[in-house]
């Protein structure tokens, strides 16, 4: 067999990824260009009637869905104008400068053609259409046409690969090279971490804000793509470094801006939905320590948080309970998670020698026992304890330290209504949450868990004591879901046992508590807040979509599993599972030994 040298040469990757093959500088003059359209057409009329929600009859100001095809035109502009290298705006893409382009440009085009389709679908045509709309949607698509004609993402050398008349002015405003650049100073790095708990404060209250669907649906699209786009430019890394090196800081401005969240809503209804998703939140942290550190799959934790909220309603001075005492507020707590603590212990000491489907199916069974058994106790099937079907109604309000949570307080010039009091109220239960989940995870007991997630069987060859340390698992994510269901009964005035389903068109339930740690990241702090948050926001402000909940979020599911299995918040040990290959990389720069020839490099 002789060896013939075969021909090697190479597509260079940016034409091969380019849509059509062009200089980069004039694939990014008509991004550039197209983006200035849309931005300019959301400064026109839309449509002639107020009939369309938003008012989108003004010319010279936007409003409504014109504001996020703005918004998202401003940050298309920017991200290419990155692409330049200009000293200021490089600092926007530091992991690539076309990818997040493109998905920023997609999303402009998404929500112009989602507010171009609405209107002539409400309004009976595209005859409803003002000149504005046309020149924004035909912006939109000349940006996207220009983005996909963009090279494949580069490491920055300070060099041009399109040699152009810009080539000099360019170099003269370029930033310095990113190996010379210098780290910043504390300061300022404490500063940046401010501003971007700041900036998603903001966005989470526009968004729960939002007044029509339209209008929500439009946010929903931009705010996908543009975390997209956030993401592959790498910001979202640099902040996560810089969250990492600050812990402290970091927790205390996520606490500080989440304080910050009911002073913004002048709607009582919206602050409403923030209570109720810190509440989602907080129980899907808590099965976050059964199924992401211990590996347990639990299908019937929302019985857990249904424990919690009974022996709360019990206890909590109803005129409809069968016990007849009142206790405080933190009798009251410690009351809902002991309750749910020995609940979790007595039905895990028997089950959690099962693994996997089996273990599944037990807890499952478990959960629709709990609701029949509430059901059942109404002193027809069984004891009058519950009152069935007709639950512990008529909950009163709670009042901690002579401060009434049920009645509007004034706190600095602001009227803090009663949603607003039991969303701090959940949002301290949150925060201690967390804190358990953290030094949790970062003991030698959570490292134990982990192990056991990961191969229980070497786990229990390496001395531990896999049926302890789940039993352990199993109680402890239990008395954090009770935790949260003592808020939660009085929060809903009532507590009834259709709340507490394994799945329903009202969450929580097992399935979207399940859903919202595998959607946010298993294992992590902030993925299963994130979780919850869209799981349980989505639903409450698109009211007509309740009939098809399952199908869609089914189909979501699948589409995370398909581009992104581990989850929208990963840590490192996810990462490299799911995308890691553990092979080395040749070098192409590399010379090849002698004698080698093109068949071994490619092999190699």
């Amino acid at each position: 067999m002789t060896n013939e040298t075969i021909n090697t040469t190479k597509v260079p990757a940016s034409e091969a990824t380019a849509l059509i093959p062009m200089p980069p500088t004039a694939a990014r003059a008509i991004t550039l260009a197209g983006s200035a359209i849309a931005l300019a057409g959301t400064f026109l009329a839309w449509t002639w009637t107020e009939e369309f929600p938003g008012n989108l009859t003004v010319t010279g100001y936007p409003g409504g869905l014109q504001v996020l095809t703005l918004v998202g035109a401003l940050l298309t502009l920017l991200l290419t104008l990155s692409g330049y290298g200009i000293r200021g705006l490089r600092w926007l893409t530091p992991g690539g400068t076309n990818s997040p382009v493109r998905l920023m440009a997609l999303g402009v085009l998404g929500t112009t053609g989602y507010a171009i389709g609405a209107i002539s679908y409400e309004l009976g045509g595209i005859v409803n259409l003002e000149p504005g709309a046309y020149v924004s949607g035909t912006g939109a698509l000349l940006a996207v046409i220009g983005a996909f004609c963009l090279p494949a993402d580069q490491p920055y050398t300070g060099q041009d690969p399109d040699p152009s008349p810009w080539t000099v002015l360019r170099h003269v405003l370029s930033a310095p090279e990113p190996g010379r650049a210098k780290e910043l100073p504390s300061w300022a790095e404490i500063l940046l971490i401010a501003a971007g708990f700041g900036i998603g404060l903001y966005v989470f209250a526009y968004g729960i804000s939002t007044e029509y669907s339209e209008l929500f649906i439009g946010f929903l699209v931009v705010a996908a793509f543009g975390f997209a786009a956030i993401s592959r430019a790498g910001l979202l890394k640099r902040l996560s470094a810089l969250t990492a090196k600050h812990r402290n800081v970091a927790m205390t401005a996520a606490f500080v801006a989440a304080i910050c969240f009911p002073f913004t809503q002048t709607n009582d209804q919206f602050a409403l939905i923030g209570a109720n998703i810190l509440i989602f939140a907080t129980v899907a942290l808590g099965l976050n320590v059964v199924v992401g550190l211990a590996g347990l799959l639990d299908l019937g934790y929302v019985a857990f948080l249904g424990v919690g909220a009974y022996a709360a309603a019990l206890v909590s001075g109803s005129p409809q309970s069968t016990i007849g005492v009142h206790f405080p507020f933190w009798a009251a707590v410690l009351t809902g998670a002991l309750a749910s603590l020995i609940f979790g212990v007595v039905i895990g000491a028997p089950t959690l020698r099962l693994r996997g489907d089996y273990l599944a199916i037990v807890t499952l069974g478990f959960g629709e026992i709990f609701r029949i058994t509430m059901n059942n106790l109404n002193g027809n099937s069984g004891p009058d304890v519950t009152n069935g079907s007709n639950g512990i109604p008529n909950i009163p309000d709670l009042e901690i330290l002579g401060f009434n949570l049920g009645l509007p307080h004034d706190v600095l010039g602001h009227e803090l209504t009663r949603s607003g009091n039991y969303y701090l109220l959940m949002l301290l239960c949150t925060a201690i949450v967390v804190m358990v989940f953290r030094r949790s995870a970062e003991s030698r007991i959570g490292r134990a868990w982990v192990a056991i997630r990961e191969d229980e069987t070497a786990a229990t060859a390496m001395g531990i004591n896999g049926f302890r340390l789940k039993l352990l698992a199993f109680a402890l994510g239990a008395s954090l879901a009770g935790l949260a269901g003592t808020v939660q009964a009085h929060v809903s005035y009532s507590v009834t046992p259709e709340q507490y389903q394994f799945a329903g068109s009202v969450p929580p339930n097992s399935a979207f508590l399940l859903a919202a740690v595998i959607l946010g990241g298993m294992g992590t702090i902030s993925g299963p807040l994130i979780g919850a948050a869209l799981l349980y926001l989505i639903p409450a402000k698109l009211q007509f979509m309740a009939e098809y909940q399952l199908l869609l979020f089914g189909v979501a599911l699948m589409l995370l599993m398909r581009f992104r299995p581990e989850g929208l918040v990963a840590d490192r040990r996810k990462q490299l599972e799911f995308h890691e290959t553990g092979q080395l990389d040749v070098p192409e720069d590399k010379p090849l030994p002698e004698g080698a020839t093109g068949v071994a490099k490619a092999g190699a």
